[in-house]
């Protein structure tokens, strides 16, 4: 077995810029650790591994080798980052015979105590890190973090350690299958990606490691209680302990810069922290990558593949059956044209079709989950907007339950 720590993320290369800073800081850390990324992508124009902070680039489609275009169009671009995960960490094992490997999301920078975190790992099969450690003491922060992470998951899957151990090994196994068949973002039934499944792993593995240092996995969800203090020059302390990693979560999005001026007051280095990961990333090529287009959230044509085209193909095996390859469009033999020629096949625009009879528990869960898919694929744009959908999305979920004759817990 060998003695290099693996580490890996997975991206579309529009996120090259961000796993670049993430790399350097990782070699930083520890420059014997062999750097993977999972690319769900083609490469940019340009692009040379050998140039690159990277030791081995691995491409999506060599970890779901079995029919994997079909595979691939049943997940939206992030889901299918995510979706590749579990599969990507046992092909570490078994291609490198990897004694430990970590994951972190390409939004995270490695400050330091990467030796701790082996440490950790090298007493446990595998080690995790939740959200939060200590309880919110507001209702704006129960709702804002408490609520979320019942939502959306105990831990954060922005980094896992997974030790190469019979019981690291039966976990990946079994996120492996989990994620190849049901990750995907569909809160009222129970499901976001990957973070949610991980919620049961400390009920399914012995030896999982939960670890509360204040300084590891610090973002915006946490530093209500995490004190951010010293400089950039001189180290950044969370709480007097030196920051481990940090987690640049919803930059994109707007969410960070939100969240940081509403629980950051108390840290000013925090600013200062996020002012030098934006021209970090910008040294990296942000501006010329940040916006390319994702090869699996478009046809071959170019046009992009709205979420109805992937909910109805996923759902119906016929479908799957007919057409292997749904991102072709070759005339009028493809999926593609197939769906248009169909509008009876599909719900319209804004709308929910119900069938005469339906039960009520199933129509509130089938407007549950249509008022979530509003916020996934971005109808739900501006705060204010996201957060009243959800409401309305977890009163519809508690109806159904209730409906169905269901605690509503």
């Amino acid at each position: 077995m060998s003695n290099v720590t693996h580490v890996y993320t997975s991206i579309t290369s529009n996120y090259l810029p961000k796993a670049r800073v993430l790399a350097e800081s990782v070699k930083r850390a520890d420059p014997q650790v062999c750097f993977h990324v999972v690319l769900s992508d083609n490469t940019p124009v340009g692009f040379d591994l050998a140039s690159e902070p990277f030791d081995n680039l691995i491409y999506a489609e060599e970890l779901v080798t079995a029919g994997f275009p079909a595979w691939a169009f049943g997940h939206s671009v992030v889901e299918l980052c995510t979706a590749v995960k579990g599969a990507a960490l046992e092909h570490l094992f078994e291609r490198y015979d990897a004694g430990m490997v970590f994951y972190f999301d390409p939004d995270m920078v490695v400050f330091g105590r990467l030796d701790d975190l082996q440490q950790s790992l090298s007493g446990h099969s595998l080690i995790l890190t939740p959200h939060l450690t200590d309880p919110d003491t507001t209702d704006m922060g129960v709702l804002d973090n408490e609520v979320a992470s019942l939502r959306h998951g105990v831990y954060n899957l922005g980094f896992l350690g997974v030790r190469n151990v019979p019981e690291g090994r039966r976990f990946a196994r079994w996120w492996r299958e989990r994620l190849h068949k049901y990750c995907h973002d569909d809160l009222p039934r129970g499901l976001f990606t990957d973070q949610k499944w991980v919620d049961l792993a400390p009920c399914f593995f012995d030896g999982v490691g939960i670890l509360r240092s204040p300084a590891y996995n610090v973002a915006t969800w946490n530093i209500v209680n995490r004190q951010a203090t010293g400089s950039l020059e001189s180290g950044i302390l969370i709480n007097g302990e030196p920051l481990g990693f940090y987690h640049f979560s919803g930059f994109d999005s707007g969410d960070q810069i939100t969240m940081l001026q509403r629980y950051g007051t108390r840290s000013p280095v925090l600013h200062e922290l996020r002012d030098w990961y934006i021209q970090a990333c910008e040294r990296h090529g942000q501006s010329s990558l940040g916006t390319l287009p994702a090869k699996y959230d478009r046809f071959s044509d170019g046009e992009p593949v709205l979420r109805g085209y992937r909910l109805l193909y996923r759902q119906r095996e016929d479908l799957q059956r007919a057409f292997p390859n749904p991102f072709l469009v070759d005339g009028s033999d493809c999926y593609k044209a197939w769906y248009d020629a169909h509008p009876a096949e599909h719900p319209p625009v804004g709308a929910v079709k119900i069938a005469s009879g339906t039960p009520i528990a199933t129509v509130l869960a089938d407007l549950a989950s249509h008022f979530n898919a509003m916020i996934v694929a971005g109808q739900g744009r501006g705060r204010l907007r996201r957060y009243a959908l959800r409401a309305w999305v977890m009163l519809l979920h508690l109806a159904s339950r209730v409906a169905g004759g269901r605690p509503a817990r």
